[in-house]
């Protein structure tokens, strides 16, 4: 039995089913997006969404959907199922769905009368080209599959109108047609393993609703163009195969070429290996090298989650040469930054003030999976370019004060992960003394200090964290056994937040055991979820549990609250050390909250954030790359702990 598996009960209740939505990418930028019925509802949401480099950075919708109806006796049976504006739900194919399964690639299994019809629907990696695989299991009498591909040829983040600028030239082709709507765009290949018959019947079809729009306060409702229909016989036990594509392609390779991908697949039949397909989505692949995209369906390539999700999206899947590709790509980027001072083009965020900081960290993941030896034959002039760079205070956003310590200026522009803002300027002003960018950096000094054995650096960087240590626990510190969040001054922030989490997370800390379960505790009386730690306790003042409301309202609640999944990964690391074994089934039960999420929201994956009161229900980005890898990372570390 399949692990994501949804029976005919679920699918035609569409207040359970429409919340359900599926992700899939090629690992080179492109991907497919939409809910388990196939009913859009957000305007990110399509069959083939693809980069266009000559239009920018973002994502963009080539093809919407494709409407699929089974006709017998001349009688048509619709299988798509669309939202029109004032919440009209046409044509409703989704009564016909028997179940639906994600265990290699998704496939719905379709029951019109005597017809049983599967589709499964699998992206070609590397390449910008979905095939959609439709089998006739059973009929009793000669039935013909109509298509009508719906095109938006739109930036995944805008919407479309009715318009006279269309270009609504559609070439015949080999089994297809082709079509390029507007200036600028790629071409867009149809075409069939098998010959359809083709009939030009052009038409704007009129008020797609979006609903995840509807509630975001976002525009909402859309225009799109349908340029006729594919006509296709069908016998039982027979495949025919769609394909959609940036290129033309041999209609006979296409069944080979569907049969070499579905043969590279991990099946999502357990926890792991759904998290591990999550994660692995979130690749990008390019000529100048290898990123992570931070989330879909609207994440870029930032140098923060890179690092932050680095470990655990290569690591603990044991895919260590892309570890180490991602990493030359990202180093490479930081080098350039430290050297011109000029920020990455490609990958953003570069030049902010923790990510040399979070870099270390993630070297630091790599020695202790793969041994100190060779971590410094391969990243030890990093390391120490890196420290250096700081420590010579040539970073112009992070200096190093008189008791070796770190700090920034945040209050104009947002410095830490914690980056929300509103007219430009931060919410929550975090500047001075940051206790994770201390707590990171004085781990990176230890690290560096062993990492540099044998050598004048090893002294150097020791001494160095020894001076910041006593000041470190000064500072931060409080008589109430938590850490402050910053301290900017004579000001020290006393909101409860998951910042001091990472601080008793990491492998070298200024804290002594006994300190690190004090703030411990307290993490866990205010801050613990199923969902991971959230961004403010309920105790604090300005606590906002849940993330709705205007573009605004989510903005002042984005680090206010909502739960964070990413941070259990630091939660974690903190637990075993303070209890050891014995910490292992506690943080085993409390990963069972994030199972619970592989059959909800984008299934198989983990949301950007959740509500931090009951329900806990999922927002923001459907699948975030940094969430994703910290629960595997941890999955591993428990693992490893249970081993050892």
């Amino acid at each position: 039995m399949s692990y994501l598996k949804f029976d005919k009960n679920l699918m035609i209740n569409l207040e359970q089913s429409l919340p359900k939505e599926m992700l899939r990418t090629n690992q080179s930028g492109a991907y497919h997006c939409t809910t388990i019925v196939d009913c859009n509802t957000r305007k990110q949401h399509g069959l083939l969404v693809v980069p266009v480099p000559e239009l920018g950075n973002s994502w963009h919708v080539m093809l919407s959907s494709l409407d699929e109806t089974v006709y017998q006796h001349g009688v048509p049976f619709n299988l798509g199922l669309h939202r029109y504006r004032g919440g009209v739900m046409s044509p409703n194919g989704h009564k016909y769905i028997r179940e639906f399964d994600c265990e290699s690639v998704p496939r719905t299994t379709y029951r019109v009368g005597g017809v049983i019809l599967t589709k499964e629907k699998i992206f070609i990696s590397n390449e910008n080209r979905i095939l959609i695989r439709y089998t006739l299991v059973e009929a009793h009498s000669p039935t013909t599959l109509r298509f009508r591909p719906v095109l938006a040829f739109r930036d995944a983040n805008e919407l479309c109108m009715a318009n006279d600028a269309i270009n609504t030239h559609i070439p015949e082709i080999n089994n297809g047609v082709s079509a390029c709507l507007y200036p600028g765009y790629p071409t867009l290949y149809m075409q069939f393993s098998h010959k359809p018959t083709w009939t030009y019947e052009p038409n704007w079809y009129n008020g797609f609703e979006y609903v995840k729009d509807l509630e975001r306060g976002v525009p909402y409702c859309e225009d799109l163009w349908v340029p006729g229909y594919f006509e296709v016989p069908i016998k039982k036990g027979e495949s025919i195969i769609f394909s959609a594509g940036l290129s033309e392609v041999s209609p006979r390779s296409l069944a080979k070429m569907y049969e070499k991908e579905i043969a590279q697949r991990t099946c999502r039949t357990s926890f792991f290996n759904c998290l591990k397909n999550a994660v692995k989505q979130c690749y990008l692949n390019e000529k100048d090298g290898m990123y992570l995209i931070s989330g879909y369906p609207w994440g870029k390539i930032l140098a923060r989650n890179t690092f932050m999700a680095l470990p655990g999206a290569t690591i603990a899947i044991n895919h260590r040469e892309d570890f180490e590709r991602i990493a030359a790509t990202a180093l490479k980027a930081l080098k350039d930054f430290m050297t011109t001072g000029e920020p990455d083009k490609r990958i953003g965020g570069i030049d902010l003030p923790d990510i040399p900081l979070w870099a270390v960290w993630a070297l630091q993941q790599y020695a202790k999976a793969y041994g100190r030896e060779d971590a410094r034959n391969r990243y030890l002039a990093e390391v120490r370019e890196i420290l250096n760079f700081i420590l010579a205070q040539k970073h112009p956003l992070l200096k190093v004060d008189d008791n070796g310590m770190v700090t920034t200026e945040g209050t104009e522009k947002p410095m830490s992960w914690m980056n929300a803002s509103l007219g430009g300027r931060p919410i929550i002003a975090r500047s001075g003394l940051l206790v994770e960018f201390n707590a990171l950096w004085y781990n990176a000094l230890i690290f560096a200090s062993k990492l540099s054995e044998g050598t004048p650096d090893e002294e150097k960087f020791r001494s160095l964290a020894e001076k910041m240590a006593e000041p470190f626990v000064n500072t931060f510190l409080n008589d109430y056994g938590y850490l402050y969040d910053y301290v900017n001054g004579t000001y020290a922030d006393p909101s409860v937040r998951p910042n001091m989490a990472i601080a008793i997370g990491l492998d070298y800390s200024p804290l002594d055991r006994r300190q690190r379960k004090k703030v411990l505790d307290i993490v866990t009386r205010e801050l613990l979820t199923p969902k991971g730690l959230r961004t403010l306790s309920p105790k604090s003042y300005g606590y906002r549990p849940n993330y709705l409301g205007s573009p605004e309202e989510r903005e002042m609640a984005l680090h206010n609250g909502p739960s964070r999944p990413w941070l259990m990964g630091f939660y974690s690391d903190a637990y075993l050390k303070v209890f050891g074994m014995s910490g292992v089934s506690y943080i085993d039960r409390m990963l069972i909250g994030f199972e619970d999420e592989m059959t909800s929201g984008c299934i198989g994956s983990l949301s950007q954030l959740y509500d931090a009161n009951p329900p806990f229900t999922g927002r923001g980005a459907i699948s975030h790359v940094t969430n994703v890898a910290e629960v595997l990372r941890t999955l591993t570390t428990l693992k490893k702990f249970i081993m050892d």
